[in-house]
């Protein structure tokens, strides 16, 4: 039942920014961009973009190649000597 109740929050939640973000695309329909902003625009979006697929590319290969183990051992070894 709590996951049923956290999936309605949630898809509430997405609902919200979509109707966040319709109406802001909506309210901005009289405004002019230059070519200089349509280029900042695109290249930010671009850059914005390639920056997180590459995090979430290094947060993939350092766990497939075992780079972060050591770290996860001594994280549970830390929490057990804790409690």
């Amino acid at each position: 039942m709590k996951i049923f109740l956290v999936i309605i929050f949630l898809v509430a939640l997405l609902g919200g920014a979509g109707y966040a973000a319709f109406e802001t695309w909506a309210g901005l329909n009289d405004v002019e961009i230059s070519t200089h902003g349509k280029i900042a625009l695109g290249l930010g979006v671009t850059i914005t973009f390639a920056f997180g697929a590459g995090l979430m590319f290094l947060v993939f290969y350092s766990s497939r190649k075992g780079y972060d183990v050591d770290d996860q051992i001594r994280a549970a070894n830390t929490r057990s000597t804790d409690e």
